[in-house]
């Protein structure tokens, strides 16, 4: 009963974070970039959003703002990284740093700012989970939609060949350090678009949220993705997938809180979690290449099987 209670708000903080895994999913699958910088990102979208929406911005404005933000961060991480020559890795670990303290700022200074649903008129909140999930759903579903519609155009494409073959692209006269900058803006800009919604369902921006908002990220994916390895899915329904990852995610997530885990340790879980899906396709690829070498060592024993079905 406590799990069935727990379920509705797991499925709407897990389509958030599903949102979020979205943006993850262009830097790391799409970029083949490892951006750390989505853990200051995803605050900086919270803080844009929650102060603005307490100066009295309407909610759909505050949260266009917070995609600006989180774009412009992206963009400082690409331009570390493309313009400066700095490895993509500590490109995010310093962007990441530098928000902190744009994010304090943007707080007045103070660690946290609350926005109740009962002052402001806010998109969606806890309090109304079946609602907050449909909101969710639909934001999702026009992010994904744009995505797509970008994504296959000229320049989504010269950007998915940047992530795929960076030497072949440059060959072809693409630029891929523009490509970069561009796709890890958009990557960033997702990310605090579901921080604006974060921001909104909790009722609070924080400026320590976000600390190890690239671990659910990349749960999200391969959990998403684990399902689909032998059938190479399209863009859409690989979106679709984070975003269910996201959801499977956070009813684990609740699951193991109602069996009494302590909260000392859910960090500890989600990089476990996270390990067992990364480890998912390695152990699924080496099943079947012993398989096929233990085939190709005794052809015999196949033929033997179907000599004795016949028989």
């Amino acid at each position: 009963m406590a799990f069935l209670n727990a379920l509705p708000g797991a499925v709407a903080e897990g389509l958030i974070w599903g949102l979020m895994a979205i943006g993850v999913y262009i830097s790391y699958k799409i970029l083949d970039i490892a951006d750390l910088s989505v853990d200051g990102s995803i605050c900086t979208g919270m803080c844009v959003c929650a102060v603005l929406i307490a100066a009295g911005v309407p909610a759909w404005v505050s949260m266009i703002a917070a995609f600006l933000a989180g774009a412009l961060a992206g963009t400082l991480t690409g331009l570390f990284h493309s313009a400066l020559g700095i490895p993509a890795i500590l490109a995010g670990i310093l962007t990441q740093l530098i928000l902190y303290s744009v994010n304090l700022t943007v707080l007045g200074g103070k660690p946290l700012i609350q926005i109740s649903a009962r002052e402001y008129p806010l998109l969606l909140n806890m309090s109304n989970n079946p609602h907050a999930i449909l909101m969710a759903v639909a934001i999702i579903a026009v992010v994904i939609v744009l995505l797509w519609l970008f994504f296959y155009t000229e320049v989504g494409l010269t950007l998915k060949s940047t992530g795929d073959n960076p030497d072949m692209s440059r060959a072809q006269g693409v630029n891929v350090k523009r490509n970069k900058i561009v796709g890890l803006a958009i990557s960033n800009g997702v990310v605090a678009l579901s921080g604006a919604l974060l921001a909104q369902y909790k009722g609070s921006a924080n400026i320590n949220e976000g600390r190890g908002a690239i671990v659910i990220g990349l749960a999200a994916i391969f959990i998403g993705l684990s399902v689909s390895m032998k059938v190479k899915p399209n863009f859409v329904v690989s979106l679709i997938g984070v975003v269910g990852g996201g959801i499977v995610y956070y009813v684990i997530y609740n699951v193991v809180i109602l069996l009494g885990l302590k909260t000392d340790y859910l960090k500890m879980f989600s990089a476990l979690l996270v390990a067992v899906f990364l480890a998912v396709p390695y152990l699924k690829s080496a099943y079947f290449t012993k398989q096929k070498s233990l085939r190709a060592v005794n052809p015999s024993s196949k033929k033997e099987e179907g000599g004795n079905q016949d028989a």
